[in-house]
């Protein structure tokens, strides 16, 4: 490692050269023991930490809202930011989720639950599909997540970087993450969106095969939310606050839609 870096930047080195190593590690135990390791289920009466992942671009700021939440309904919460400026290849985010899951269940915790917005949902299931974490995750709830694609280049000259390009339908990534199980076994999935998503277009595009997949407004009907909006919305974090304490994953009743 250059010696020349200042702290900041040594311990983001650092930290990315753990999750590669870590990513590593999995990879070569599938190579070497040979076909898919046999996953056991991971105990959904006790929760861990929750791990939350933001989306294209990185942005921070509206998954605290969600983390408080979740924090004053008594769960240890975490935000995974991406590395760089968000908008590189999503499976080196999937590498830092893999390594702060591995934190997580080495210092004690029986699994990690983890909820991804937007692009951080696909970043979850990149984790769980090529990094081990169908046999760490208990609970992984996307919201508004591109599963099927979008256009993120819709209205705009500039450039594409590879994160945006994964996100469009027909990417390679998506393609594979889609083929066979959408939901490959270990942790149990759920998936909302709202019909006001003019970012995730369609906004079916975030159902996902296998999980509890619904809108927020088959639930609270006229709420009037956009996709960045989502994990600002009190509703929303009524919503992912139930699925994670629920003893299993169903449809939240009205009382998630008062706000007051």
């Amino acid at each position: 490692m250059p010696e020349t870096l200042a702290p900041a930047p040594r311990r983001l080195f650092l930290g990315v050269a753990v999750a590669v190593a870590l990513a590593l590690v999995a990879v070569l135990a599938a190579v070497f023991l040979g076909g898919e390791p046999d996953v056991q289920p991971v105990d959904q009466g006790r929760a861990g930490p929750v791990l939350l992942v933001p989306g294209y671009g990185g942005n921070t700021a509206s998954l605290e809202v969600l983390a408080a939440t979740l924090r004053a309904h008594g769960r240890e919460a975490e935000i995974v930011p991406a590395p760089g400026d968000g908008r590189g290849n999503l499976r080196g985010h999937a590498m830092l989720l893999a390594a702060a899951a591995a934190r997580s269940i080495a210092g004690g915790a029986p699994s990690v639950d983890v909820v991804g917005f937007s692009a951080g949902g696909i970043v979850a299931r990149i984790w769980v599909s090529e990094l081990g974490g169908d046999g760490q995750a208990r609970r992984i709830v996307t919201v508004g997540s591109p599963h099927h694609g979008t256009d993120l280049t819709h209205g705009t000259a500039r450039p594409c970087p590879i994160g945006c390009r994964q996100l469009m339908a027909g990417s390679d990534l998506l393609d594979g993450l889609n083929r066979g199980d959408e939901t490959p076994r270990g942790p149990r999935w759920i998936s909302l969106w709202t019909e006001d998503d003019r970012t995730v277009v369609p906004p079916t595009s975030a159902r996902l095969e296998g999980a509890l997949a619904f809108s927020v407004q088959s639930v609270c009907p006229g709420l009037h939310v956009s996709h960045s909006g989502l994990p600002r919305a009190p509703e929303v974090a009524a919503i992912v606050e139930h699925e994670l304490a629920a003893p299993d994953p169903d449809l939240p009743g009205p009382g998630v839609c008062t706000t007051s």
